[in-house]
């Protein structure tokens, strides 16, 4: 078994070798040891004692967070290093590179009016790119808003994904009818991303269901759910929680614990130990896992799939990470948060500086190289960023189409005609709508025709 414990707050260096790892139990809360029989139905043992209690892991201890490497990179005691080659090493470091140039770049192209939102993976590096990693490329994959890594990771490609947050001509993840960074693609399993908060865990739990019917892709691949811990808060993810455990199904609940439901402090959000003890209470396997790590979350994530295909059941993962960036391009995280607070969170435990250590400690990585990588990467995405600039709008007739199988239903028929007859009145002669079609590439002539 891949499960190492350490304490996420402590950093020690490995002493032993060969590494190994150690199986990760949680004790029971300790009853009296007299029992009188067991209660019908539930087999639940009898006892004379009141007793009360308010842990899953007994004596009111915490859950455990699995760890490989401590925050300058070294592997910790005991810990059961995942056999890499340097060639997967590299590319696990250059698309955890990728996301913060990415990042930097749009999050400022944002800011200049270009298009009307986006969300960074600033801290989250290791957590979205080290689970995609331990997932066959043709798993389901349904995502928060923080999943760009996992596309890149699968070849989506730095132009898609640009095409899809300006919504032009290239955008195969919904011909620019959706808001940038929901992103969707059929061919990479993934499932488009839908703005209202937690409506796809219960999906998940649904897409694993039928993943588990399905005679070709049985015992093949598992449903994948991302989502963070505010999230968790939703009616939405205990209806997929339980859906998952009474219909079982091979579904990985991966809860990217990034310490903010937007503006709320996670303390504010639960009184519980977090989003992982509320795993056992729906009778499914839990592992909380070190997400600046991104050696720890391959193996839990790894370990996860595993046990869904074997079982056929549903996983939860609680990876605990920061969100150092805002939540969003509509937010200011430093209305409730210090500066100072995210400075250290930058120095103490950055995910790609701990495992750009551990890459240098392996002779796989060296300075020159880090220059030559985000030299090429920040060109790549700067030829992107031009090339998406200049195409146009898909036609504007595409708004009313791939909504609805069969014949046009009459309300989004009534809808297209009446557009159509307005650009007839003023697409000529109103100079605002007269720009705004020129920026489609049928300027709406297809619609009226």
């Amino acid at each position: 078994m891949l499960r190492a414990l350490s304490s996420p707050a402590v950093l020690t260096r490995a002493g032993k070798a060969p590494l190994r790892a150690r199986t990760l139990t949680a004790s029971a809360p300790k009853f009296p040891v007299k029992r009188q029989g067991v209660l019908p139905t539930s087999q639940s043992p009898v006892v004379a004692t009141l007793q009360f209690f308010n842990s899953v892991t007994g004596e009111a201890g915490q859950i455990p967070t699995y760890r490989v490497l401590d925050g300058i990179g070294v592997p910790i005691e005991d810990a059961e290093v995942p056999e890499l080659s340097k060639e997967f090493a590299r590319k696990l470091y250059e698309n955890m590179q990728l996301l913060p140039t990415m990042d930097n770049i749009m999050n400022n192209v944002q800011r200049q009016g270009k298009f009307s939102f986006y969300m960074t993976s600033y801290g989250e590096e290791a957590t979205i790119i080290g689970s995609a990693a331990a997932l066959a490329k043709d798993d389901e994959v349904l995502g928060q808003y923080r999943e760009m890594g996992v596309l890149l990771w699968r070849g989506f490609g730095i132009d898609a994904a640009m095409a899809q947050c300006f919504g032009n001509q290239d955008d195969r993840s919904g011909k620019g009818r959706q808001m940038p960074m929901h992103f969707g693609s059929v061919e990479n399993h993934f499932h488009t991303i839908s703005s209202p908060l937690a409506t796809q865990i219960p999906q998940a739990a649904g897409v694993g269901f039928a993943l588990k019917r399905d005679p070709e892709r049985r015992d093949k691949n598992v449903a994948c759910v991302f989502f963070g811990e505010g999230a968790a808060s939703e009616g939405d993810f205990h209806a997929g929680m339980l859906m998952a455990s009474t219909i079982p199904s091979p579904t990985i609940f991966i809860a990217r614990n990034n310490g903010f439901a937007i503006s709320t402090p996670a303390h504010e959000q639960y009184h519980g130990d977090g989003i992982a003890a509320r795993g056992p209470g729906y009778g499914i396997d839990t592992v909380r896992v070190d997400g600046n790590d991104i050696l720890a979350v391959f193996n839990a994530v790894k370990e996860a799939r595993r046990r869904c295909l074997e079982s056929g059941r549903a996983v939860l993962v609680e990876a605990m990470t920061y969100r150092i960036g805002h939540h969003s391009t509509s937010d200011d995280s430093f209305a409730y948060r210090g500066r100072q607070e995210v400075e250290n969170w930058k120095k103490i435990d950055n995910p790609i500086t701990r495992f750009r250590l551990f890459m240098e400690s392996k002779g796989w990585w060296d300075e020159k190289e880090e220059e030559v990588l985000k030299a090429k990467q920040k060109k790549d995405v700067m030829t992107a960023l031009k090339r998406a600039e200049a195409l146009k709008r898909s036609d504007l007739r595409d708004l009313f189409t791939d909504v609805y199988g069969g014949d046009e239903p009459w309300n989004l028929r009534e809808q297209r005609e009446e557009l159509a007859s307005l650009i007839k009145k003023y697409g000529e002669v109103w100079e605002p709508w007269r720009s705004e079609l020129k920026r489609f590439r049928d300027e709406g002539k297809k619609l009226v025709d």
